[in-house]
């Protein structure tokens, strides 16, 4: 009991009186049985080809169980309830209680390894994106839609961010209404672009007509 003490405390010894203490075993019945083996089931050695030897025939189980007799009294031996061994159980408790990580307060900061700092670059730019496509609430499809309209008079190709600007709308949001009416060219001069599908293109409609009226 006492080595399990982190520090040997001075002046504290382990007990020596322990006194006896017989008690009847109650309304309990407690029995002593014994096992025995025969020879011939303990087991017979063979050398094997490479100079080892083995058991066979072990941890068979007992050949016989006996019993021995009945208990009728039961004796404890406990340390004598003294100062000396209440000091030891009082350490003990102490020691017990100790919480297994401590707190420490540091008279500078660690920058061998490790430099704090208030927020890191990556959580400002995650922060400015979030606050960003809030500001930017979803409006009507149909006045979304106009918006594109107008924008692809003027224009035959827009990146997604040139659009964004123009919508106010989220990126997500503004990608679902495109795939309705527009095409994503992945590849050409116009690499990375939307323009219009050919039913949509008003404006190319209006050249053919201008076309035929000045034939």
């Amino acid at each position: 009991m006492i080595d399990s003490l982190g520090d040997k405390p001075s002046g504290v010894q382990a007990p020596r009186d322990h006194p006896f203490t017989m008690q009847t075993v109650g309304g309990q019945t407690l029995a002593v049985f014994t096992e025995t083996q025969s020879e011939s089931s303990k087991g017979q050695s063979e050398e094997r080809s490479d100079g080892s030897t083995s058991v066979s025939g072990a941890g068979s189980g007992p050949e016989r169980i006996s019993l021995e007799g009945l208990v009728v009294q039961r004796a404890e031996c406990r340390p004598a309830v003294s100062e000396n061994y209440m000091k030891l159980k009082r350490l003990q408790i102490e020691e017990l209680s100790k919480p297994v990580r401590l707190s420490q307060q540091l008279e500078k900061a660690v920058t061998t390894n490790y430099k704090p700092v208030a927020n890191h670059s990556y959580n400002l730019e995650y922060d400015r994106k979030k606050k960003e496509e809030g500001k930017r609430a979803r409006v009507d499809k149909q006045q979304v839609l106009d918006m594109l309209f107008s924008a692809f008079e003027k224009h035959q190709y827009y990146n997604i961010k040139d659009l964004v600007d123009i919508t106010k709308q989220p990126v997500s949001y503004l990608k679902e209404i495109l795939r309705d009416i527009g095409i994503y060219n992945v590849k050409g001069t116009h690499k990375n672009t939307w323009e219009l599908k050919p039913e949509y293109r008003h404006y190319q409609g209006g050249e053919e007509e201008e076309k035929e009226t000045d034939d």
